[in-house]
């Protein structure tokens, strides 16, 4: 087995903590038999934080051994068939069950001190033996994933390779159509189609570019699934608009790719701001131009009835 993790390298490392950690309970199991302490080796964690007499809610021990409610509640259960632990109502508050040690369960605690003695001195020994402390390694690794899980890790190296499949391209009237049915997508999912919409939509050429602003079209693995505008304005004005990614191509950073790409354009042709118009119900769209940098303003009357937000980056 020792093999296949030479050949797929840390990749695997919670398979093969997988396997430490079967090879370590199997073992464990044995120690309890040596022992003559008749605990399953999962049922450690709560026996341990019972042995001191106290009886405890079963709240407080899932949050001390940091397992869910539901798997010490089935430990427990198992405990109480074997006889080693008694549940109770809490005294005050009869909703809360707590639990406690049998008389058999605390007769096998002289022994059990000595077992947890005895590990405790072999687990030093191994790890001064070792040239590094996987106690420290495991605690730090701990750490670093409550600051952010592997998913999350992973999810971002994936997002990252996968940027590599979007280029964005200058409009031609070859994707007319694809301009005109992403936005009109896009719109008709949250409001109705006002005439301003189609002026744009129907003839960006003559609308939008003739007039001294920009459209790009965001390909993923050369299909087009979103686009941008920048509409001039004059005195050096540009608005941000008709911004829309397909269904498809969602949570790929897209739309942000696109925003930032037009903010870029609308600085090299010289404009001071760029402003845009929307509406608060779309969240993450605002998140979006947040992220961007734009930030709310009280601007000129919209022509469009489902505005009731302006923002503007001032570049």
């Amino acid at each position: 087995m020792l093999e296949i993790y030479q050949q797929t390298g840390k990749m695997a490392l919670g398979s093969r903590l997988k396997q430490l950690s079967e090879a370590l309970a199997e073992q464990a199991a044995k120690v309890y038999k040596l022992y003559e302490v008749e605990l399953d080796p999962k049922w450690f964690p709560v026996f341990y934080l019972l042995k001191s007499g106290a009886c405890l809610p079963i709240t407080v021990i899932a949050e001390a051994i940091g397992h869910s409610h539901a798997s010490v509640s089935k430990i427990a259960k198992e405990m109480t068939r074997a006889g080693l632990i008694v549940s109770e109502r809490f005294e005050g508050d009869a909703r809360i069950n707590q639990v406690c040690l049998t008389e058999k369960g605390r007769s096998l605690l002289p022994q059990f001190e000595y077992q947890i003695a005895d590990m405790e001195s072999v687990v030093e020994e191994l790890l001064s033996q070792s040239q590094h402390n996987i106690w420290e390694a495991v605690s730090e690794i701990e750490y670093l994933l409550g600051e952010k899980n592997l998913f999350s890790r992973v999810k971002e190296k994936y997002q990252e390779r996968d940027r590599g499949n979007v280029e964005l391209i200058d409009y031609t009237a070859a994707y007319a159509n694809d301009f005109r049915d992403l936005n009109y997508h896009w719109i008709e999912s949250f409001f109705e189609v006002e005439e301003s919409d189609r002026a744009m939509l129907e003839h960006p050429g003559r609308a939008i570019i003739a007039n001294g602003g920009y459209i790009v079209i965001a390909l993923y693995k050369g299909q087009p699934v979103g686009t941008c505008a920048l509409i001039n304005h004059g005195d050096r004005q540009m608005e941000l608009a008709k911004m829309a990614v397909a269904d498809s191509a969602k949570g790929k950073s897209i739309g942000f790719m696109l925003g930032f790409h037009c903010i870029e354009k609308a600085r090299s042709l010289g404009a001071k701001l760029v402003f845009l118009e929307s509406n608060t119900k779309l969240i993450p769209a605002i998140n979006l131009y947040k992220k961007l940098g734009f930030k709310r303003v009280l601007g000129k009357p919209s022509p469009y009835e489902r505005c009731n937000i302006q923002m503007q980056l001032d570049l």
